[in-house]
């Protein structure tokens, strides 16, 4: 069966998938951000989330949060594909975000590439501190968030490696 211990992926596609599945969304959100298409997409784009929870390094507490995040954000989105009302789904995905943020700040705190740690930082902060204003602050405030995080998800592509990838291509082959 599969090994958990062996990476499937490598990091850069792992950071790439939800990239790639979370551009449409965002594009749908400053577009028409009532269009049903851009919750599927959502579901799919946190699914894809939980690779890249795994292989980043965080703590085993940060990751538990962005597997929180992941869950409660799939849960949001489950409800507006079936017709909950918005304001109970909403006020779900607002407290995955804040998960989200600690998860993100975390992760991108132990990297090594400083550009991952300031936008991983400022994404964090944005998607947690909007969570405890969405009630007065109108959605808009939280569209910078979804730019950011999908530069974010670019530059773990671009830059990223986690302690396995280091390590095992620094390893000699007698080591080995």
């Amino acid at each position: 069966m599969l090994d958990p211990r062996r990476p499937y992926l490598s990091l850069r596609v792992v950071a790439l998938l939800p990239l790639v599945l979370f551009f449409p969304a965002v594009v749908a959100f400053f577009v028409n951000p009532t269009v049903v298409w851009g919750e599927y997409l959502g579901v799919f784009f946190h699914l894809s989330i939980l690779f890249l929870v795994s292989r980043l390094d965080a703590a085993s507490w940060a990751k538990a949060a962005g597997y929180g995040w992941v869950t409660l954000d799939v849960l949001a989105g489950i409800l507006m594909i079936n017709d909950i009302p918005y304001d109970t789904a909403w006020a779900v995905r607002l407290g995955g975000h804040v998960l989200a943020g600690v998860w993100i700040v975390s992760s991108s705190l132990v990297s090594k590439v400083w550009p991952v740690r300031i936008v991983g930082v400022i994404t964090g902060l944005w998607l947690a501190s909007y969570s405890f204003v969405g009630d007065v602050l109108p959605e808009s405030f939280l569209s910078p968030a979804g730019i950011c995080i999908l530069v974010w998800f670019a530059l773990l592509a671009i830059f990223h490696r986690s302690t396995g990838e280091r390590s095992a291509g620094s390893a000699s082959p007698a080591l080995v």
